[in-house]
């Protein structure tokens, strides 16, 4: 019997892309499978219901979740959603597994056999699988956008009959691929961009796009592409280095966090009490606490003459192209394992067994299982 994967809509507030779009549904039938969305769930995506051909379309996400041999997602579903699947089906998506024990127990007791993408390994072959590469560039590009936008300076540099105004010089914390697309995409506005991580092997990268490589003399190389967690001294000569570099930038841009940890305080209140009047800060780390000290996840404060701000799930703001990306992501990772309409799962796939959270009721994933307490 054809593989049958289903697409319920997403269920979390503000939550605007979808798991599939109608080029990667075409991919998944061309294999031999078959999906059934559940109805309006690409609203928030633009995209309509007639624009899936040779879908089945569903009245609810547990219509959809009751039939479907694979479920496929972007944010965890709810309890209610899993409870209506079928046991032994297959869930693959983000589904944030260090952040809920309860969630962890409910696939287990119901036999699901989960993915949870953010636990994809560090390997070459995996890169066409990487959410959080995909989505992280979602995610600097509109950091970049959003410092813009508030901004009271032009990035560019601009000249006008009476005269010259200088480009606006934006700083960004973090060079994973959310901040080299935030370097990126400020430098293609026109403004003067410097740069800093903790990471050394970064520097090459960062003066490629056009931006200079702020040194603070302090290394975090960690394993896995991460950077390791910083001392107590090394983040004192740190917070010394930066402190100037801050002070002086018209906007800044923070993108440094670790999956499943909170994220590192880097921006000190003094440092933020040091910059300019009308100075932006675009904390991307908001979700998990902030790369700022003062940073309200969801709002917009100011700080003296400082507006700090702390989008959340920012690549949501860019659906179109977020879902197209993400669908890609997940077709990478399952189409190999659908083979004349079925999925076959291969435990001796590296990428596969990397990524497994749950599996015939067992807590697979060590570094989960030591978070959770499972």
């Amino acid at each position: 019997m054809a593989l049958l994967i289903g697409v319920p809509a997403e269920e979390i507030a503000g939550e605007r892309r979808l798991s599939v779009v109608p080029d990667v549904v075409k991919k998944y039938l061309g294999l031999g499978a078959k999906v059934v969305i559940q109805s309006g769930a690409g609203h928030a995506a633009h995209l309509r219901d007639d624009m899936f051909a040779d879908v089945q379309v569903a009245a609810s996400g547990a219509d959809v979740c009751s039939t479907a041999d694979a479920v496929l997602c972007v944010q965890p579903p709810s309890a209610e959603l899993i409870a209506a699947m079928k046991p032994g089906a297959v869930l693959l998506g983000m589904l944030q597994p260090w952040s809920s024990a309860e969630r962890a127990q409910q696939l287990m007791e119901k036999q699901i056999t989960s993915f949870a993408l953010e636990l994809l390994p560090r390997i070459t072959r995996s890169q066409s699988m990487d959410v959080l590469s995909s989505q992280g560039a979602v995610a600097g590009y509109e950091c970049a956008l959003i410092a813009a936008d508030h901004s009271p300076k032009f990035f560019p540099m601009l000249t006008y009959a009476a005269g010259t105004i200088r480009p606006a010089k934006v700083l960004v914390i973090g060079a994973g691929v959310a901040g080299l697309q935030a370097i990126a995409t400020a430098r293609r506005i026109g403004a003067m961009v410097e740069a800093y991580d903790v990471r050394p092997e970064t520097r090459e990268q960062i003066e490629s796009l056009g931006a200079k490589f702020v040194d603070t003399g302090v290394s975090a190389a960690g394993t896995g592409g991460y950077a390791r967690e910083l001392t107590d001294e090394e983040k004192a000569k740190q917070a010394e280095r930066l402190a100037k570099a801050v002070a002086q930038c018209d906007a800044l841009i923070t993108t440094a966090a670790i999956p499943g940890k909170k994220a590192p305080k880097i921006i000190t209140a003094d440092m933020v009490a040091r910059m300019k009047p009308g100075a932006v800060v675009v904390d991307m780390a908001a979700d998990s606490g902030g790369n700022v000290d003062g940073t309200v996840a969801g709002e917009k404060i100011w700080i003296n003459d400082v507006l700090v701000i702390g989008p959340t799930n920012i690549a949501s703001r860019m659906p179109v192209h977020a879902s197209e990306m993400y669908a890609k992501n997940l077709f990478n990772f399952i189409s190999p394992f659908i083979k004349d309409g079925e999925l076959v799962l291969d435990w001796e796939d590296e990428v596969m067994a990397g990524c497994c959270l749950t599996h015939a009721g067992e807590l697979r994933h060590a570094g989960v299982r030591q978070v959770l307490g499972l």
